[in-house]
């Protein structure tokens, strides 16, 4: 009975295994999943679903057959495919080390604040690490002096600054001008975004000293400015008269411009901004934040591309812009290149801190990752010391105790120890960290880099992604060898193949021309003319200097790229059109004419031939691996994906 019960169950569970099943090639099977994972990324818009779905399918029995011969055949184990699996995999790995959730959450907070700007006052007491707790008690004091004269509503930044300040201590505050998102600390930017216009937030206790920061306004984000600009440049303690000199040329030029002077030449003669001058006065292109706020404010007061600023001055002279683009900053992830700028600049910011930390909380659970508690920390710490002391590892008692294991590696204290040394000796890497940080560091790197050793194991896309891949090298050798290279090589076959099928060869309506391509109009008249003058087609090519590529040969007329309703007789040349290809005109000359069905040579027909004949060949080995592989579609799932 016992047995009989057990017979039933296995039954079941094979039944329901096999009802996600689509379909079955010999003992391989394909699921569900992997089916519509294929299926969804490859399909092209149609109307009619059941018709793409079966169409897909015959596809992809195809293409899992092919695979199967490559992995009979062991084309897994190449050199030069095992080469291309661990490079694409070092390629797209790091896209799967991170928290996703975390990630997308950044970033989708980098998109909303920077689309507004705001206008910054910063309140600043400096407090050394050293600092007395009288000290302390002095600077907090003096701050929320400066927060009641903010809550009474005076505007006198400077004068709330000065009247605060004393011989103890020294409240200093500064105009920031407008900033946007990833252009403060990420500490600093989360007490700013959350500021109403004219508020301010409370004393902030960082790690230099005391902030107050206030909201004075807000506006949309300006977004990128492409700009160039004429520079008269005063120095830096300018008399009045250098001031008025530098206005007066500033006006005299201005008023070239409104003449309708050229911007770039002017520049170029007048510019005193030795950066730019030479490129007509253009600017690299900037946002918010990255010149004084003066300067932004002129700037960003143009309304059109092309507009010309009157003459202003900040502390480095007389500025007269010009608008030549302006980008406005994208709402959401569908500008890619915005996104990927923004994701490179959180990645490098602290705000990602916590997105790694996160990570690395979720996958230390996944690795089996497990602490043994019989080496204690403060003997890890002894051997790190003593092999920094003496420049070398050597043979230590502690080499061989395992301190740490995840589920398939151990980690033992010579490896900590190799770390310490290398890490202790780096001067670029190690900045006087205790030893206690360097154990945290050495047990998270462990842990990311065992996971990132066994990511398909974790990671189920990556793990997809990495067989998608490995199975595409795969059909390009085996195509190449039972298909693509077999075809061409086999030359015997192919005159076979011709001489049994030559009715499918025949010549439509066709002619034997000229054909030129040109590497722009001016070259294409030149060439036009000239050969109607009578000039060898050969010597017009020659004499180019690459700039027009001529051949010879016979083409049919409908593959002919001729201006529309061309009336073609023996000695027409065409008016130059463009190739939709590469945008260069192309024209020919006509030679002869020929009428349609006259038959191809072996010669003329050889590219169809070969394409034909791998379409024969490619038929002939799937009957083969069908029979060595019978296939058998589960009918009732399949008709479910229809639904």
């Amino acid at each position: 009975m016992k047995k009989t019960y057990l017979l039933i169950a296995l039954t079941f569970i094979a039944m329901q295994l096999f009802s996600q099943i689509v379909f079955t090639y010999g003992e391989n099977q394909v699921g569900k999943e992997e089916f519509l994972r294929a299926y969804n990324k490859n399909k092209t818009p149609i109307a009619d679903n059941e018709k793409s779905l079966r169409e897909y399918l015959n596809l992809y029995i195809k293409f899992k057959l092919k695979v199967k011969a490559a992995l009979q055949l062991r084309l897994d184990t190449l050199k030069q495919l095992k080469y291309d699996m661990q490079n694409f995999s070092s390629q797209v790995e790091e896209g799967y080390m991170n928290d996703e959730k975390s990630t997308n959450a950044l970033l989708d907070e980098a998109i909303k604040r920077s689309q507004k700007d705001i206008h910054l006052i910063h309140f600043y007491v400096p407090l050394s690490v050293g600092a007395t707790i009288a000290d302390s008690a002095t600077a907090i004091k003096a701050m929320d002096v400066v927060l009641e004269n903010l809550k009474k509503g005076f505007t006198d930044y400077s004068g709330i600054a000065n009247t605060t300040s004393d011989n103890n201590i020294i409240v200093t505050v500064k105009d920031i001008g407008y900033i946007t998102a990833l252009s403060l600390p990420y500490s600093f930017e989360n007490i700013v975004y959350n500021l109403k216009p004219q508020g301010f937030c409370n004393v902030y206790y960082g790690k230099n000293g005391l902030h107050i920061f206030k909201n004075v306004g807000e506006r949309e984000s300006a977004g990128k400015w492409k700009i160039a600009q004429i520079l008269f440049a005063i120095p830096p303690e300018a008399t009045p008269q250098q001031l008025k000199a530098a206005e007066k040329k500033a006006d005299s030029v201005y008023a070239l411009l409104k003449a309708g002077a050229d911007f770039a030449n002017l520049a170029k003669q007048y510019s005193e901004d030795r950066f730019t001058a030479a490129s007509g006065g253009e600017l690299v292109m900037f946002g918010t934040g990255k010149y004084e706020l003066n300067f932004e404010t002129q700037v960003f007061a143009l309304q059109h591309d092309g507009d010309i600023s009157k003459p202003f001055n900040t502390n480095y002279g007389y500025h007269i812009v010009k608008r030549l683009q302006r980008q406005p900053t994208p709402a959401d992830k569908n500008d890619e290149t915005f996104t990927n700028t923004l994701k490179q600049l959180i990645e490098k910011d602290t705000r990602s801190n916590a997105a790694k930390e996160n990570f690395i909380k979720e996958i230390t659970a996944k690795t089996g990752y497990k602490r043994n508690t019989a080496v204690k920390n403060a003997e890890l710490y002894r051997f790190a010391d003593s092999v920094t002391a003496k420049n070398n590892v050597g043979k230590y008692s502690i080499n061989n105790k395992i301190i740490f294991s995840f589920s398939k590696a151990i980690v033992k204290g010579g490896d900590w120890i190799n770390f310490v040394k290398d890490y202790k000796l780096n001067a670029d890497v190690y900045k006087g960290e205790s030893n206690a940080a360097l154990l945290d560091k050495y047990i998270s790197t462990s842990i990311v880099d065992y996971y990132r050793k066994h990511l398909q194991e974790y990671n189920a896309d990556f793990k997809y992604q990495m067989k998608e891949f490995m199975e595409g090298n795969m059909l390009f050798e085996i195509m190449e060898r039972n298909v693509w290279g077999k075809a061409s090589a086999d030359s015997i076959g192919l005159q076979k193949y011709y001489s049994a099928h030559k009715q499918n060869y025949l010549w439509g309506a066709s002619a034997a021309i000229i054909l030129f391509n040109c590497t722009d109009t001016t070259q294409a008249n030149v060439a036009q003319r000239d050969l109607k003058n009578g000039k060898d087609w050969k010597e017009i090519a020659t004499q180019s200097e690459g700039k027009i590529q001529s051949d010879s040969g016979r083409y049919e007329l409908a593959q002919l790229p001729l201006p529309t309703n061309a009336t073609i007789i023996p000695g027409y040349i065409s008016t130059p059109v463009i190739n939709s290809g590469d945008n260069t005109p192309v024209f020919v000359k006509v030679l002869q004419l020929f009428p349609e069905n006259q038959q191809r040579t072996f010669s003329e027909a050889r590219g169809l031939v070969i394409n034909e004949y791998q379409n024969y060949l490619e038929e002939k080995w799937m009957d083969q691996l069908k029979k060595s592989y019978p296939i058998k579609i589960n009918e009732p799932i399949f008709n479910s994906l229809l639904k």
